[in-house]
């Protein structure tokens, strides 16, 4: 009861404004509740002047709601059909992961864009845009103005591939398989490669969206090693800050246990598919993980400075713009090597 009362008026206003994201992201789909919801918060926020009640219910939404909502996208994948279908994409999947990655790195060496935002810019764009924002913003204890500014840079090119990737795919002569491959690795988030491969399969009459969405959940897995690795190398960091103090880090505080949960839930699905339990058992929780991405971004909406975002856009907007067409070109290139344009 303690713990509700803390923390009730916080989370109420999070559902607040989650519940209208939500159906505009239905309605506006290439945009997406979570950004609808980020939006709505960062506006909230600069009207409302005594925080304190407010605080420790955002703060739960943003951390413990968010880790909830990643554990439950695992209910979303059936591990036996990417085992048989997204495996034929890991060359593809691997490469673009890689150059994302390295590209973020170097930037953020060349132009001292700051550390973690740099990091989720670079997941964000190589994985699941939000949802792998969403896996590893607690991994390596990013804030929320860290958080909202990766996933407004992600949100920006996923809008921009969403609407010119169908009609790059056409003039590049792509296949309807070959398009389905592009959008599932060269589009950031879930929902904007489900609006590239419909767009593309409304102009040719195909069926491109089925093996983009499989190429996606294949995507998806790589939160697991992302999120495993990085909090070793946080362990490591704090290891070295700790050094001359000669306190312990908290390995177990550090380590992401909701991926455990995660992959737990993965094993679930495809087990209970194997068992013939009809698919649509899960659908409501893979429908409550959206509908809580969406609460928790508003939590970060609302813990976000406007005019600072604004302010220290450009460094990663130019970070996320060149993975973005760095990942582009070498999808387009491991398939014309692999003969799958």
């Amino acid at each position: 009861m303690k713990w509700l009362k803390t923390n009730w008026s916080g989370i109420l206003l999070c559902f607040a404004i989650a519940v209208p994201a939500w159906f505009l992201g239905e309605l506006v789909p290439v945009v997406g509740g979570p950004v609808c919801s980020i939006l709505i918060g960062m506006i909230l926020a600069l009207f409302i002047k005594n925080r304190t009640k407010l605080v420790p219910g955002i703060s739960f939404a943003s951390k413990k709601i968010l880790q909830s909502a990643v554990v439950l996208l695992g209910f979303g994948m059936n591990l036996s059909v990417i085992a048989s279908t997204g495996l034929q994409s890991l060359p593809i999947i691997l490469s673009t992961i890689a150059t994302s990655l390295i590209v973020a790195f170097a930037l953020y060496k060349l132009m001292k864009v700051p550390t973690k935002i740099s990091v989720l810019i670079g997941v964000g764009s190589s994985i699941c845009g939000g949802s792998a924002i969403a896996a590893t913003a607690p991994v390596i204890d990013a804030d929320d103005s860290e958080i909202a500014q990766s996933i407004s840079v992600i949100f920006l090119f996923n809008v921009i591939a969403a609407l010119v990737f169908p009609t790059l795919g056409g003039l590049l002569g792509l296949s309807n398989y070959g398009f389905g491959l592009f959008a599932g690795t060269a589009v950031n988030d879930t929902s904007s490669v489900t609006a590239a491969a419909s767009a593309w399969d409304a102009i040719h009459s195909s069926n491109a969206l089925d093996t983009a969405a499989i190429v996606k959940m294949t995507r998806t897995l790589a939160i697991i090693p992302i999120t495993l690795v990085l909090a070793l190398w946080r362990t490591k960091k704090e290891a070295g800050d700790k050094s001359e103090s000669k306190s312990k880090v908290n390995l177990k505080k550090i380590f992401p246990w909701f991926i455990l949960w995660f992959v737990s839930a993965s094993v679930i699905t495809t087990v209970c598919t194997a068992l013939s339990v009809p698919g649509n058992v899960f659908a409501p929780l893979k429908t409550l993980s959206k509908f809580l991405i969406v609460t928790a971004m508003a939590a970060i909406g609302l813990n976000t400075n406007l005019v600072k975002l604004v302010k220290s856009g450009g460094k990663p907007i130019l970070l996320g713009f060149c993975c973005w067409v760095c990942i582009a070109g070498v999808s387009l290139l491991m398939q014309h090597v692999l003969g799958v344009w």
